[in-house]
């Protein structure tokens, strides 16, 4: 599949180096409303041509578009490449409203197009790990999901934060797409959210960069904690935020009948945001968690090594898997309809802390299945049986 590449920032670079692993991905293009970034960023990876944004969705030669541009422009450039005929993979969120969203669906529908949608990391070794002990009912029936993400906003490390802080930006929407995906992927669709917010300062100051000192107005909630309530009747809580300095308090778990599942990580924004990783669980039989020195000799605490598959940042995997929905006229797996989902759940988190009530989502997605073991079949990668450590 011959792909081109509107937005060449920073998110670029990974995805760039996910692509050039795998022969059936070709970037044939690059561009921005940046010339010149575009052109060296074609340079770096080897890209054969640059253009305008507009310039390559009009490329006869190209499939599929890779829509890396800020998330106020997701919606924009989706809407031009499915009616030029191109396939449509974007980064996350999916729009900035519902609306958009659905335009985006029922166009690619009406074209008979694929459209695929980040964040792509639940097809990453540490959550497929994860969804095997569910399925396998390592913890017996899930009954709750906690998400957790402290951090206090991105303007000490990002030149441009701007966006972050300006309508479509904000925890919620910037981190919300991983934990809710991954709970999606885990336990299923959505039937109904609650949620409160605020935001805490109305300006802030890039700490970084040339733009060191600037400030910054806020235009969005910046903490955001909701209850999420599945058609499975498991139920769960999520917290998102740019406000918070340090926590300890675990990215990720997943409560059931018989056990726990955790997804354990030092750094405070990279929990489900990343493929790779430790998956920590125990089951009835522990009547508590044991830490270091690590017992030897038993199987009463249980260690799911990451061996399944993808375990570094491969971002761009959700795009590989479009071109094999392409060939085999499936849905991807990083679908449109997966992402609708999510941003519907995350619009009505919004909805709620504004109107003070529950919301009902009113629209659901196809659970994705498991990477089938050995994809992708050009790559020398098995999925191996969950191993138990000491």
């Amino acid at each position: 599949m011959r792909v081109g590449l509107i937005g060449t920032g920073r998110i670029s670079d990974i995805y760039l180096k996910t692509c050039a692993r795998f022969p059936e991905l070709t970037i044939a293009a690059c561009g921005s409303l940046n010339a010149e970034e575009s052109r060296a960023k074609a340079e770096a990876y080897g890209i054969p041509k640059t253009g305008t944004p507009d310039e390559i969705i009009a490329d006869p030669q190209i499939d599929c578009i890779l829509n890396l541009t800020i998330p106020a422009a997701h919606a924009e450039i989706s809407l031009k490449a499915l009616n030029a005929g191109k396939h449509v993979y974007s980064e996350k969120p999916f729009a900035t409203t519902v609306a958009d969203g659905q335009r985006i669906l029922d166009l690619a529908e009406a074209k008979g197009l694929k459209v695929g949608n980040a964040p792509d990391t639940f097809l990453g070794g540490r959550w497929q790990t994860v969804r095997k002990l569910i399925d396998q009912g390592v913890i017996g029936k899930p009954t709750g999901v906690m998400a957790f993400v402290g951090t206090h906003g991105v303007e000490r490390h990002h030149p441009n934060p701007d966006f972050y802080y300006q309508t479509g930006g904000g925890p919620l929407l910037d981190l919300g797409p991983y934990y809710l995906t991954a709970m999606v992927f885990l336990l299923g669709p959505i039937r109904r959210v609650s949620g409160m917010a605020r935001r805490t300062f109305d300006r802030r100051m890039i700490e970084n960069g040339p733009r060191y000192g600037e400030w910054m107005p806020v235009e969005v909630d910046t903490h955001s904690q909701s209850m999420i309530e599945f058609s499975s009747g498991a139920i769960g809580s999520m917290t998102m935020s740019f406000d918070v300095w340090d926590s300890e308090t675990p990215r990720f778990e997943i409560y059931g009948e018989d056990g726990t599942i955790c997804i354990p990580d030092p750094d405070p924004v990279h929990g489900a945001n990343i493929f790779q990783g430790p998956v920590w669980y125990r089951t009835r039989a522990q009547s508590r968690w044991e830490f270091q020195p690590r017992p030897t000799g038993r199987d009463d605490w249980l260690v799911a090594d990451n061996t399944h598959g993808f375990n570094e940042d491969s971002r761009g995997l959700g795009l590989l898997d479009l071109a094999y929905a392409v060939r085999d006229d499936r849905p991807p797996r990083a679908s449109g309809a997966l992402a609708q989902h999510i941003l519907t759940v995350m619009a009505g988190i919004e909805t709620s802390a504004a109107e003070h009530r529950f919301v009902d989502i009113d629209c659901t997605c196809p659970v994705p299945a498991m990477l089938p073991e050995g994809f992708p079949a050009s790559e020398n990668t098995s999925y191996k049986d969950i191993e138990h450590a000491s």
